[in-house]
């Protein structure tokens, strides 16, 4: 597999019979034999089920048959979504012999348009984390700076494909960790509006919160892989009931007067100079293709991450209740049952989740309740006021995706406060339930890549595809290669 190609150029190749699926799978494991143990982005790999997809594809490409969408393109998937017969581990002791009983629904749309599944990757146990510090099974590395994190929680699969060993993969988005680990990886990520995506089989952490969301090198990559797995799921009861316009079709279509909206909140304090350099001369790139640029307030956006965070641990510390040695997973046996509760938790969950789980239930106690989830949840519709009435003003909103570019592995593992505001930017989107993207924009002084995000009103995707591939297309940012693992 060349990993300097886009995933819809090998779709083409695959589909015209110029290269086998087979051919492009097995160079994909290649890639992963080669520097996975430096990257450490796959916790298992599924090579019997990925190669009875490449099989078929070429099969019907032999035959004439039509392939879907990015069929025979290797895909990774994150290792809190189903995959039927292979191990769900969420990163966490407490799941580490968990065989998963029936497919996702992404997994599903995956399988019926045969992109062959290459493994499960790395994550922030449970998906608590803004590094893949918090995994229970390695720490992941970021290619471009193997001493740097890759970003969190979805760190293994961003890192999966900023190191060219898969051209797309699917991770899950609770508060930006899709946006925040594809800014640091130079990598194009999408959190979709809330319901667009159906959640069944994605291991739930925050369950108003959370969206299976999409990494690819460049913005038809991940539109076309969007395309793949969005759409109505009666399985899952906040899943939307709407028809998926051709994402594709009208990527290419000018951008001409768009008002972009700059968030006041979020432009300059705290930020790394070589961001806010970043984030100015991307302004600038707008204002050439034509775009008239206003400076907006969100005033709430200042208490967005003292909601998101007690938010989402109260419904962390309600979906994880499940796990607790009866049903499945770890079960470390006591003096009676409630013993049995007390030692599986306590094994088998790791310090990031217990203080979740602490923080949650502290918070959805009695006497408490109302001082701060329910004063959360005013915040929470008090953010998403204001984002209606911008909206009333501009077509997107913009901002760094995060205000640092990849730090070092460790620096920020006994600081989990420093940890949570690294997702200042990304979190007050999934309050909402808005989309975002994060697309590369430049690098900083050793060469690390910085994202920035455009922000749209709900189920504007469509939108935020083409402002994207305009910015692509006049700065040249995609397929970004890092130059740590170039000579591998």
């Amino acid at each position: 597999m060349n990993e300097h190609l886009s995933a819809l150029s090998l779709h083409e190749q695959i589909k015209s019979g110029e290269r086998s699926a087979v051919e492009v799978l097995e160079a994909s494991y290649k890639r992963i034999d080669a520097v996975d143990q430096q990257v450490g982005a796959f916790n298992s790999l599924s090579r019997e089920l990925a190669m009875q997809t490449a099989e078929e594809v070429d099969r019907k490409a032999k035959a004439g048959d039509a392939l879907p969408l990015l069929a025979g393109v290797p895909l990774a998937v994150k290792d809190n979504i189903n995959v039927q017969g292979y191990a769900t581990t969420c990163s966490s002791k407490i799941l580490q012999d968990y065989l998963s009983p029936y497919d996702a629904t992404v997994t599903r749309k995956v399988k019926e348009h045969l992109l062959p599944i290459v493994g499960k990757t790395n994550l922030d146990e449970f998906a608590m984390g803004s590094s893949t510090e918090n995994s229970a099974t390695k720490i992941t590395r970021n290619p471009w700076d193997l001493e740097r994190v890759p970003g969190g929680s979805s760190g293994g699969s961003a890192a999966a494909v900023a190191a060219g060993e898969t051209l797309l993969s699917l991770g899950s988005d609770t508060g930006g960790s899709v946006r925040q680990p594809a800014a640091l990886c130079g990598l194009v990520g999408l959190k979709p509006t809330y319901g667009l995506v159906s959640r069944y089989g994605l291991v739930a952490f925050a369950s108003s919160l959370d969206q299976v969301s999409p990494f690819a090198r460049n913005v038809k990559d991940t539109a076309a892989l969007l395309q793949v797995i969005a759409g109505f799921d009666d399985r899952d009861s906040t899943s939307l009931k709407l028809d998926i316009p051709n994402y594709l079709q009208s990527i290419d279509k000018p951008v001409d007067q768009l008002k972009i909206g700059i968030i006041s909140e979020l432009n300059g304090d705290g930020m790394q100079p070589e961001v806010a350099a970043a984030f100015q001369q991307a302004i600038e790139t707008f204002k050439k293709l034509g775009a008239k640029v206003h400076t907006f307030s969100i005033p709430s956006i200042k208490y967005a991450v003292a909601s998101y965070y007690i938010l989402a641990t109260a419904e962390a510390s309600s979906n994880l209740a499940r796990f607790d040695g009866v049903r499945y997973g770890l079960r470390v046996e006591g003096e009676n049952i409630y013993d049995t509760y007390c030692k599986t938790r306590a094994e088998g969950f790791g310090p990031e989740v217990k203080r979740r789980i602490m923080l949650g239930t502290f918070s959805l106690s009695s006497g408490y309740y109302d001082a701060y989830y329910g004063k959360a949840q005013k915040i929470r519709k008090l953010l998403k006021n204001e984002f209606d009435k911008a909206w009333q003003q501009v077509d997107v909103l913009i901002c760094p995706t995060s205000p640092t570019t990849a730090f070092k592995i460790g620096e920020k593992k006994d600081d989990p406060v420093s940890m949570y505001l690294s997702d200042i930017a990304t979190i007050p989107v999934n309050l909402v339930g808005i989309p975002a993207i994060s697309i590369p924009c430049g690098f900083d002084n050793l060469k690390l890549p910085i994202g920035l995000q455009i922000m749209g009103p709900h189920l504007s995707e469509e939108k935020l595809f083409r402002i994207s591939q305009a910015f692509e297309t006049a700065t040249g940012l995609a397929n970004l290669t890092p130059a740590e693992l170039t000579a591998v």
